[in-house]
């Protein structure tokens, strides 16, 4: 399966599901499928069957409330059976709401903005202490960079010359009630994290010849961390989602439901 085809599947699953468990957060997960679809067929050095092998790469989600498009792609590559996918959100389920360490292939139960990113320079920092060559890889949100850890941890990568670690920045300019830059503006981003000592790639983040690119590009940077500044749509693939920002939190109805698989389906 080509990872275009995987993020439509993965697209498909994340509205069933969330509908199903009339959850939220559909549209943070939709902007990231794209980057997840690239990651988890051309980038990480990860098996299904092994999925605590020690030499893996790390792959951490930092905005934990898309973890449904994480546990899509994590269904579709094989970590677990598809039919699990149901159970997101029920009472007693490990597919929580929030991405939970529980589910084989998660690395780290996130939810609280800020944290993967320190948590993912630590495991960067122990993987050169330990002289191994697995790379670690963490997915934040935009909104997320008006988070103080993460400031701290960009300056503590960039000290440690960590070279191993690549950060994602999912940039969509929405967050909870409005735009990232009504909200706390963060511009001029890239050149914020170049100052801060980091090699920065901008890229649109779904195009999927781009995003394999970009991740090429992170992979002989050395002496520096990186980071890829990835313009995506909140929501993307459902239409009638694309830059609503009321989809931060909204769940689907049944015809929703129907008009959005509809519309995968046809992509």
């Amino acid at each position: 399966m080509k990872s275009i085809e995987l993020a439509r599947k993965a697209r498909i699953h994340a509205v069933q599901i969330v509908h199903n468990a009339q959850a939220s957060h559909i549209a943070s997960a939709l902007s990231i499928l794209d980057i997840l679809a690239v990651l988890y067929k051309n980038v990480l050095n990860v098996l299904p069957s092994e999925p605590e092998n020690p030499n893996r790469d790390r792959f951490i989600l930092s905005k934990g409330h898309a973890c449904v498009g994480v546990y899509a792609v994590l269904a579709e590559c094989g970590f677990f059976e598809k039919e699990m996918l149901l159970t997101y959100g029920m009472n007693g389920s490990i597919l929580m709401n929030h991405i939970s360490h529980k589910i084989p292939g998660v690395e780290f139960s996130t939810g609280s903005l800020g944290h993967g990113l320190p948590f993912g320079v630590g495991k960067a920092l122990a993987a050169k202490k330990m002289k191994k060559n697995w790379r670690t890889y963490v997915l934040l949100s935009d909104g997320e960079m008006q988070e103080g850890s993460n400031w701290e941890a960009f300056m503590f990568a960039a000290h440690h010359k960590l070279d191993n670690i690549i950060a994602i920045i999912d940039y969509n300019n929405l967050q909870s009630l409005t735009t990232v830059d009504k909200t706390l503006n963060i511009q001029p981003l890239s050149e914020k994290l170049k100052s801060f000592g980091w090699h920065v790639i901008e890229v649109d983040g779904h195009n999927h010849d781009a995003l394999k690119k970009s991740f090429k590009e992170a992979r002989v940077v050395k002496g520096k961390p990186i980071v890829i500044i990835a313009k995506t749509t909140k929501g993307k693939g459902v239409s009638y989602m694309e830059n609503r920002v009321e989809w931060h939190y909204k769940s689907l109805s049944a015809n929703e439901l129907k008009a959005a698989i509809s519309e995968l389906e046809n992509a």
